[in-house]
């Protein structure tokens, strides 16, 4: 659909050039309202996607819930048999989280997968690993290595928690391209322009809308100011997304009694007004704190790979431990 969207959005501008001065607005509204179904059906995309992380989480939520319910009685011991193996093979998968880093700056390994793949890789490698190696424990404290050990493990794993939580807040999907400010505002004006064409009303919409992106152009000075920003921002959003909707419901009733819309027709015309005053607020949003989300990133990325050498150090060390002591 998205394709689709895009190739009428070319058309019609080529259409427009041809076409004289009398029909060119009406050719330029149909392309803009071409963008808008281009982004509706992107965001559509994006949200059938979100099932399968949200499937991974319910799986690894279990996993963990059944190894702590059954600690007691599961026969499992990190010395020997299964949970010797389910510790080896954590491990291992900890280890293999290197790979990551390592495709990005060995240019002999860029052409092994695309970075996509890598990145997704590294994340469930992060959760997986920590999972067996709980499992290993048995959801128990023991010598005092060990423990060290596991702390290290548990602090890199909500690291990487973090980070993938701050890497969202500041790309275009997971394992999309970074998402620049004035990309995000742009997708919001062609949002705000559709609405104002197609809606009664539409100048105070539009005016409340401007004031409301001005949010996305202005960057907090430091961390402490930004972490007020993100709960006023989402305030102010929901505030401004509540107003605009009901000011578009008012309008579509009064201009639906004058046109003599049925109310399947009003409530349709409502909708669509509602999805796409949500995705402009959205972008706006997302453009206003990029600018402290990217600031946190870079802070994160300095302290979680220090971390993880730490903890191959302390796994290094239990290992040793375990075998020779």
């Amino acid at each position: 659909m998205a394709g689709t969207a895009v190739s009428e959005f070319a058309d019609e501008r080529f259409v427009a050039q041809r076409r004289p001065d009398g029909s060119r607005r009406a050719a330029v509204v149909a392309a803009k309202r071409a963008r808008v179904k281009a982004e509706l059906s992107q965001y559509r995309a994006h949200l059938r996607t979100k099932a399968i992380p949200l499937l991974f989480s319910g799986v690894v939520i279990a996993a963990l819930w059944v190894g702590w319910a059954n600690r007691e009685d599961n026969g499992l011991t990190p010395e020997s048999g299964v949970g010797y193996w389910l510790g080896i093979a954590g491990g291992s998968l900890m280890l293999l989280l290197l790979l990551y880093p390592l495709r990005k700056r060995i240019k002999g390994l860029r052409a092994l997968g695309t970075v996509g793949f890598w990145f997704r890789s590294h994340m469930i490698l992060g959760v997986v690993g920590p999972v067996l190696v709980l499992w290993h424990a048995n959801f128990r404290l023991g010598s005092i290595n060990s423990n060290v050990a596991l702390l290290a493990m548990l602090v890199v794993a909500v690291s990487g928690v973090v980070g993938r939580y701050l890497y969202s807040k500041i790309h275009l999907g997971l394992y999309g391209r970074k998402a620049e400010v004035k990309e995000i505002l742009a997708d919001a004006d062609a949002l705000k322009v559709a609405i104002g064409v197609d809606l009664p009303v539409a100048d105070r919409l539009v005016e409340r809308l401007s004031a409301f992106a001005q949010l996305g152009t202005v960057a907090p000075k430091s961390v402490f100011t930004g972490l007020l920003l993100v709960p006023a921002v989402s305030v102010r959003a929901s505030v401004v997304r509540m107003r605009l909707i009901a000011d578009a419901r008012r309008a579509i009733a009064v201009e639906g009694k004058r046109l003599g819309w049925s109310r399947k027709v009003r409530r349709r015309r409502l909708a669509g007004v509602a999805e796409l005053v949500t995705l402009h607020i959205a972008a706006v949003k997302k453009a206003a704190v990029f600018a402290f989300y990217e600031r946190l990133f870079r802070l994160w990325h300095i302290f979680h790979l220090p971390l993880f050498f730490l903890l191959v150090i302390a796994a290094t060390i239990h290992i040793f431990a375990a075998h020779f002591f």
